[in-house]
């Protein structure tokens, strides 16, 4: 895990974020859960640690700086990504991750257990059967669907205001044009991983009806 801890230390420098060394620890005990249960339970296609590291730790910490609002939910959040690695870093954020697949909520509810997070609430539902009784500041996904699906689909979890924060690939003009919604988009730099990234800031127009 050496390996792994010095691709985490010298990209989190990379990404210039104020990260410590007991956050690194826990980022590197998240690797070795993903590991230890991916055989079981299908996390991830990545079986190489040190990848996992840069395309699933890195990736995710990569969009900290564009986080807004003290309740988030990462939709679709699969083996806790980002939602983890950003709940690890940034404590006082109240994260929820939601999947539809209960073997996934299994294991991210060990992590968070085994981790000892305490800013964190897993979900096992489907998206459209989640009704918050208050709304998230940011709803968070990551390559969960199309733009207009991921509109379509979590509109009403958001509070007045609130935005919509999609990890994409490049190219996303035609997605975007599909949308009607004042929307950013923000490169993103994975550090030592040739992997084209950005994050979609959508902001909806008619937001302050949805709650």
């Amino acid at each position: 895990m050496e390996e792994c801890r010095k691709i985490l230390v010298n990209g989190i420098a990379s990404l210039n974020l104020n990260v410590t060394d007991g956050q690194v620890d826990q980022l590197i005990g998240f690797i070795k859960l993903i590991e230890k249960w991916n055989k079981a339970y299908n996390l991830t296609a990545i079986r190489n640690r040190e990848e996992m590291t840069r395309l699933h730790i890195l990736d995710s910490l990569a969009i900290v700086p564009h986080i807004e609002g003290k309740r988030i939910i990462d939709i679709g959040t699969g083996a806790g990504l980002p939602g983890i690695p950003l709940a690890i870093c940034l404590p006082e954020i109240g994260f929820t991750l939601l999947d539809s697949n209960a073997k996934k909520t299994r294991f991210v509810q060990q992590v968070v257990l085994e981790l000892k997070l305490k800013n964190v609430e897993v979900l096992h539902s489907r998206v459209e059967s989640h009704h918050p009784e208050q709304g998230y500041d940011a709803v968070l996904t990551r390559a969960f669907a199309s733009l207009p699906d991921i509109v379509k689909l979590t509109a009403h979890l958001l509070a007045a205001n609130g935005v919509l924060l999609a990890m994409k690939g490049q190219n996303m003009e035609a997605e975007i044009a599909e949308i009607n919604a004042e929307s950013a988009v923000i490169p993103l730099s994975v550090p030592g991983a040739d992997v084209e990234r950005c994050l979609v800031r959508i902001q909806l127009p008619e937001q302050a009806e949805v709650n």
